[in-house]
């Protein structure tokens, strides 16, 4: 079918939705227009769906969710003879409406549907699933994506994103069906009625909180002195329980940020809430010209990610996520170490793209450091070989440079409601000691080395970007440079094809990960450039790190390094 004839399709059938209609009627004439909303099906890839929220097979709609809904469906139901769906969703436009139409397909299809009623955190989701025993759960999202987004993450039984397989035999599912005649649909009101759709209110989200609390490695540090917290959940999911938690460990002096207090996707103070970058925290930091905080503190829309800014002599400094997490990992590994509260074979786990100093920070107290491929339903995976094998206290800590943490098992996905926990409680803990977190980390980095990271971000828009990104990854597999950065390139791992290679001697060995479209150069003096295409982002990614003795030799390699990459990915 032709791009003109889907729009045809559409403009006859999409009459369920009145926002819909007036894009398409909107988008008439515009050849430009039409073919970016029908060039191709939005993909459900191993992150589920995520894309802009308008009419077409190329976008977010009521359409697309149940078309993904009903293959789901058919997934489960072709594996289990009586199946059980959680649902939860965060404060994105349209988020209650997908999610409600999600209900409503599984309610068609027999399957039973365990729904919020109200907005919830990814890690209430990952919980609810194993909590209830379900053998899927949804979560809609499109994490820190800007307003124009949402998206719609899967998850196993086991509590984590689907893998590929899985993955994979949804997307067949889901390729068999024709997006407007193979849909079951049933009323919302009377599957609730029915008992077959039930809405799940604050008794779990509580259990969560007490799992939650029992991850506390110092408890009652937070009920001494005088800390100050100011926290902002970005207009997102983060607003209460984030503020339960830290009411719970007695953190009495938490502000929070009023513009930003509220759910609201389209999220007028924060175009683009991303923790990870300053712009999210400007209201935060114009109001602790009065409060006169300790930390700031802020949770992205989903409540997965959590940033952090550390007052240090009348400023704010913005952590990263490798900083923030290398941080965590040494407060909760030193001082389990000190409580002689360490299990046997105590493991942590990172992903490939983390921070070595984590590895370091593990090698100090005995830990074994599982590596994984970016995504965090790989730490999650290793979480649950543990708990299979019967030994999940072994699990310390797993993290992922792009601000996502997760400390207990009570979850499999990254969670910002423990790690907020956790984050206060260790700037407590030290600010008792006479400490800053950044006094800290340059202890860290005085034992270990300094370790610098920045990522370099080049978008690939529109249809054609797809092209030119996969173009890049051909042409540095089949032409790796020589030396990046005034640094001699000594190997390339290439995960796609389960290989690493030594340049040097020509020598390659197996790569014992499943396949991934990544590139790993490692540089001399243990610098390094990791390229992946983002797996929810039309951009490419470069992982930059440099190691150095001083912070002046970091920074001036960071610096080349950066320069160099900018332009190497550009193409």
């Amino acid at each position: 079918m032709t791009v003109s004839e889907k729009y045809a399709l559409w403009l006859n059938k999409a009459t369920d939705d009145a926002d819909l209609i007036e894009e398409l009627n909107g988008i008439a004439g515009d050849e430009n227009e039409i073919y970016e909303h029908f060039y191709r099906e939005l993909e459900f890839g191993t992150a589920g769906l995520r894309g802009i929220i308008g009419a077409g097979d190329n976008r977010m709609n009521i359409y697309t969710v149940r078309k993904a809904t009903q293959g789901l469906a058919d997934y489960l139901n072709a594996r289990y003879t009586q199946a059980r769906v959680a649902i939860a969703y965060d404060s994105r436009i349209k988020s209650d409406l997908f999610a409600k139409e999600a209900a409503r397909v599984l309610a068609a299809n027999g399957i039973a549907v365990s729904l919020y009623a109200e907005l919830q955190p990814v890690p209430v989701l990952s919980y609810t699933v194993r909590e209830l025993h379900c053998q899927a759960g949804i979560m809609v999202t499109a994490s820190h994506n800007p307003a124009k987004y949402n998206g719609y993450k899967c998850y196993g039984s086991e509590g984590f994103q689907m893998t590929d397989d899985d993955a994979n035999a949804v997307t067949e599912c889901i390729r068999k069906l024709d997006l407007f005649d193979d849909i079951k649909l049933t009323d919302f009101d009377a599957a609730v009625a029915d008992g077959t759709i039930t809405l799940l209110g604050q008794e779990l989200v509580d259990r969560f909180l007490d799992e939650v609390g029992k991850q506390q490695i110092n408890p009652g540090i937070c009920r001494k002195g005088d800390f100050k917290v100011i926290y902002t959940p970005l207009n997102g999911a983060g607003n209460k329980p984030v503020r339960a938690i830290l009411e719970r460990i007695g953190l009495s002096q938490v502000t929070i940020v009023p513009e930003q207090e509220l759910p609201d996707g389209n999220f007028p103070t924060a175009p683009y809430p991303n923790p990870e970058i300053r712009q999210a925290f400007e209201c935060a930091l114009k109001l602790a010209e009065t409060v006169q905080p300790d930390l700031l503190l802020a949770t992205d829309p989903d409540c997965d990610r959590v940033g952090i800014a550390v007052k240090q002599n009348g400023n704010y400094v913005l952590l990263t996520g490798n900083e923030t997490g290398c941080l965590l990992l040494n407060y909760i590994l030193s001082c389990r170490a000190e409580q002689g509260a360490l299990p046997k074979d105590p493991v942590v786990v990172k992903t490939i793209v983390t921070s070595n100093l984590a590895t370091r920070i593990a090698e100090k107290y005995g830990c074994e450091m599982r590596e994984v491929l970016t995504g965090f339903k790989y730490i999650g995976e290793q979480i649950d070989l543990l708990e299979k094998d019967g030994h999940p206290e072994r699990y310390q800590f797993g993290f992922e440079e792009s601000y996502g943490y997760l400390a207990g098992v009570h979850a499999r996905d990254k969670d910002a409601v423990v790690t907020s926990m956790l984050i206060c409680e260790m700037a407590a803990y030290y600010a008792a000691k006479g400490q800053t977190l950044l006094d800290v980390l340059h202890g860290l980095y005085e034992e270990h080395g300094i370790y610098l990271h920045r990522l370099v971000n080049i978008a690939f828009e529109g249809a054609q970007g797809m092209i030119a990104m996969d173009k890049l990854m051909t042409n540095l597999r089949e032409n790796p440079p020589k030396e990046i950065g005034g640094l001699q390139v000594l190997s390339l791992a290439d995960y796609q094809a389960s290989v690493r290679t030594d340049l040097v001697s020509g020598v390659s060995t197996a790569i014992n990960l499943p396949q991934s479209n990544v590139l790993s150069f490692e540089l001399e003096n243990h610098a390094g450039l990791i390229v992946r295409p983002s797996g929810t982002e039309p951009k490419v990614k470069g992982y930059i790190t440099a190691v150095a003795a001083t912070m002046e030799d970091a920074e001036a390699m960071v610096s080349r390094l950066c320069a160099t990459a900018e332009d190497m990915l550009k193409g």
